[in-house]
């Protein structure tokens, strides 16, 4: 009968100076951040400790308690086309902090001369600032960002403004310039709360605020097999994390952030750059716009995940080729790293331990396309003068599910009642083009790209009486 995990179980476990404090207890920075700690610790002495604090009052820290930080990160997937699954004990989380529960000990945090380092992911609404968050003595700001201009406050008070008791601050919440927010906001609570200009100057000149973007599938705790898993380990483990192989953390800031937290001297897949946007453009572009392009095309003819419509022999083919030939050429980067990251996300999507079904992705597609794939075919068309086929037979793909009586759509209410509206009405050319001139879908008039309308209206066509892999076959 495997031991319940907890530091007496384990007596191995790593005692560490803190050098992070982590807002986030959750399923992601423990199979991400968390785990680069634990590489870095081993393969160039980074001796780093983990203090997590608890971001909101209700969360997992009471299990991380009591298996006194230690837990169990489990990689699956292809590894350059071989199946990796290896199972390791993450050691590197030093202290826990409630700070609902325990205030006095996560302001104690501020007096670590060690400190060097703030990870967080509060999610996408975490990194916020309200004008009437204006806690009382001994209060707990209500934000993260407040919480956080109230540790360094009494920071820069305990080491008297010293220039090295500065912080360099590495946000992972899915927010485009996640750093820079985070800096504006903190700077918004000082002059708010009147904390003088002494502290705000600290803040700009000795606090350090990188940009961040971060990538890998995280599917979370293994709940149907967990017993078998616990059988493999040995111990009997509340917080297993399973992950995908592939993993990526690009770090836009200042030198300052890369000395303190040398992460790509690991073996780690971190890229410190000048500029994120072009890495941003090209996961939403490739990874997220090809999750996008696939979904209506998979569903129409009857398939069900993702892993099925890559390793389809047709579809898949034409997957490859979309990305290939009309996403990566519109994207500022080098042609060899754009075609490394397409390859490894093409091997992320056959990742045979992960079972990612297309119609949970189809979820607000209208949407979606406007974000992920319609700036691809603009700049697709621009560049070359000639408009993207393979992108836009999958919005016309998109358009014939949506048209779908059996397809339940899940998107916003607008979307839904304009095609329950339609659904009985013939896809002809007058309906497609009043279709795609609406504004509110799409965020423009699409009939005013030449010759879109009457592509997708062909496309519609075809698909009237042919299925999708059938269209792919004879068109493309």
């Amino acid at each position: 009968m495997p031991q319940p995990l907890s530091a007496k179980t384990f007596s191995n476990k790593s005692i560490l100076p803190v050098k992070i404090l982590q807002f986030g207890e959750g399923n992601f920075l423990r199979a991400f951040s968390d785990w680069c700690i634990q590489k870095m610790n081993a393969e160039i002495g980074f001796n780093g400790g983990i203090a997590v604090v608890q971001p909101i009052e209700n969360g997992l820290l009471h299990l991380l308690e009591n298996q006194d930080g230690l837990y169990h990160h489990m990689i699956r997937g292809l590894n350059n086309g071989v199946k990796y699954d290896e199972i390791e004990l993450i050691d590197c989380i030093q202290n826990t902090i409630n700070p609902f529960e325990q205030p006095d000990n996560y302001f104690q945090q501020a007096k670590n001369p060690e400190l060097s380092i703030v990870i967080s992911n509060t999610t996408e609404a975490g990194i916020q600032y309200l004008a009437d968050d204006i806690p009382g003595s001994g209060q707990l700001a209500k934000t993260f960002p407040g919480k956080l201009t109230q540790l360094l406050k009494m920071r820069f008070e305990h080491f008297k403004g010293s220039h090295d008791s500065g912080l360099v601050f590495i946000p992972c919440e899915l927010i485009e310039n996640n750093g820079y927010e985070l800096k504006e906001c903190i700077l918004k609570y000082a002059a708010l709360w009147n904390l003088g200009t002494g502290f705000e100057s600290w803040i700009e000149q000795s606090n350090y605020f990188a940009n961040t973007l971060v990538d890998r599938i995280v599917p979370g705790f293994p709940k149907d097999e967990i017993e078998a898993i616990q059988e493999r380990i040995g111990f009997e483990d509340q917080l297993v994390v399973s992950s995908e192989v592939f993993h990526l953390w690009v770090i836009q800031g200042p030198k300052e952030v890369k000395e303190r937290f040398p992460a790509d001297k690991a073996g780690l897949n971190v890229k410190f750059v000048d500029d994120i946007a072009p890495y941003r453009t090209r996961k939403v572009r490739i990874l997220n716009g090809a999750h996008t392009c696939m979904v209506p095309i998979g569903l129409l003819d009857g398939i069900e995940t993702v892993r099925e419509n890559v390793e389809h022999e047709v579809i898949g083919a034409f997957i490859q080729q979309a990305i290939d030939e009309e996403i990566a050429s519109t994207i500022d980067l080098p042609e060899e790293e754009l075609k490394a990251f397409s390859d490894e996300v093409i091997e992320r999507f056959k990742n045979p331990f992960i079972r990612h079904e297309l119609k949970s992705i189809a979820l607000n597609s209208i949407s979606k396309f406007r974000v992920r794939v319609l700036p691809t075919i603009k700049d697709y068309l621009a560049d070359r003068t000639e408009l993207p086929t393979k992108l836009l037979f999958s919005l016309a793909c998109l358009i014939r599910l949506y048209h779908d009586s059996n397809f339940k759509i899940t998107d916003d209410q607008i979307v839904i009642d304009y095609f329950h509206k339609i659904q009985n009405t013939k896809l002809d050319e007058q309906l497609v083009g009043e279709l795609l001139a609406r504004e509110a879908f799409w965020g423009e008039d699409l009939t005013l790209i030449k010759g879109l309308k009457e592509l997708i209206s062909k496309y519609l066509g075809l698909l009237e009486t042919h299925s999708a892999t059938e269209v792919v076959k004879e068109v493309f």
